[in-house]
């Protein structure tokens, strides 16, 4: 097989299909041709966003194609030619943009150490530059990285084998990333648990996860579109977890549906914000419904209720008895005759259930699970958690 006249009969066909440039590299990192009429440019921010040194270390370790991405929003594939299992040369294509070019973005995505080193000449150079670089889908760009690939190894690889890296210039930057979509993680598991278990204390949990995350980190042509995007991945996800909290299929799908509609149907951010809030909200209320204990009478199930959703407070046997107009005594007979629990109890199991939650999804430290769920001290709720569970809370969320 001609390797080189497989590579340049693939540059031409780049460079019909939008004008995609091409590079290669020797096994350590020397530029060794281009076709790219901004080499100066892009070879230099290839290398200050750390991409060479990347696709180096990758291209000793693997064999299929990699993206390498950068905070300023630019892309590239690189493809490895080797020698005995030796990196001998790199073929790179790009950069491409995902989605339409921002200088803004791109200008955000360089630290203030990266741009000291260059010129207010060379910055307007780049800045320049940046609007002719071509745009691309993901999916396009990664069946010309495979095209790649196989004109160096004339092997046929799938999607999945092209290895899509962490974007990230510093490993400061990744560290806050994964700290990040850790914390996002948390917020949207503690999210789905309240609907899987119809809790209508929600409020806290999904306000959590509306203050980390923005939603689908796609790109569309205006907010607007981004958001129905969102809402309808956001949607799709809580139909779930109601299904998984005892909801049928046939119902949960066609609320979904409905809701799904209403979004697209939507004419301003304000009212997806409303849709989405009342989505949640309806899930979260039938599961509620479908979880309600049969054998609790309705006043019973209506203080169960409130004890619910006012974990974080001292609750009281007359608070309760005289919102269900019930004597104290009769009602604390009855509460403990239907739920097999005196008042006490039920609220310290409560506590304790919506404990492994917040200690399962959330990053807050023992003692502030313990203030806002209304125990006294931390050494109380450490007793109680063991007392229910058999094991201390950093016990519990260590196998967690």
């Amino acid at each position: 097989m001609d390797i080189q006249q497989n590579l340049q009969l693939f540059r031409e066909l780049m460079l019909c299909d939008g004008n995609i440039w091409s590079w290669t590299y020797d096994a350590e990192g020397e530029l060794l041709s281009s076709n790219c009429p901004e080499e100066a440019i892009f070879a230099v921010v290839f290398e200050v966003c750390g991409c060479r040194g990347r696709m180096l270390a990758l291209g000793k370790k693997r064999s299929t194609p990699v993206f390498l991405s950068s905070d300023t929003g630019l892309i590239w594939g690189a493809a490895f030619e080797k020698t005995e299992d030796t990196l001998y040369r790199c073929h790179v294509i790009g950069p491409v943009f995902y989605s339409t070019a921002s200088v803004d973005g791109c200008y955000r995505g360089f630290t203030a150490k990266d741009f000291g080193a260059y010129s207010s000449a060379w910055l307007r150079s780049f800045y320049e530059a940046i609007y002719r670089v071509p745009t691309s889908q993901y999916t396009i760009f990664s069946r010309n990285l495979r095209m790649l690939h196989y004109c160096i190894t004339a092997q046929q690889i799938d999607i999945s084998d092209v290895f899509v890296e962490d974007i990230g210039t510093s490993s400061q930057a990744q560290s806050r990333r994964k700290t990040d979509r850790h914390r996002v993680y948390c917020a949207e598991k503690a999210m789905l648990e309240m609907v899987r278990l119809g809790d209508l204390n929600y409020k806290d949990a999904l306000s959590a996860s509306m203050s980390i995350s923005d939603g689908v980190g796609v790109k569309a042509k205006d907010s607007l579109s981004s958001g129905k995007v969102s809402i309808i991945v956001f949607c799709s996800i809580v139909c779930r977890a109601a299904i998984e909290g005892g909801i049928s299929p046939d119902e949960a799908y066609s609320v979904g549906d409905a809701y799904i509609q209403s979004a697209m149907d939507a004419g301003t951010i304000d009212e997806l914000s409303t849709i989405s809030i009342s989505m949640y909200d309806d899930f979260v209320r039938r599961v509620h419904r479908t979880r309600e204990n049969p054998r609790f009478s309705e006043p019973i199930q209506r203080c169960c209720n409130f004890i619910e959703m006012n974990l974080n407070r001292n609750i009281h046997a007359r608070e309760l008895a005289g919102m269900v107009g019930y004597s104290v005594t009769y009602f604390t007979r009855r509460f403990r005759e239907e739920t097999g629990f005196g008042i006490s109890d039920y609220v310290k199991a409560a506590r304790i259930e919506r404990a492994k939650i917040l200690l399962e999804t959330s990053e807050d430290s023992v003692q502030e699970i313990s203030e806002k769920l209304g125990f006294t001290t931390r050494n109380y709720f450490t007793k109680c958690f063991r007392e229910v569970t058999g094991r201390t809370p950093m016990e519990y969320r260590n196998t967690k």
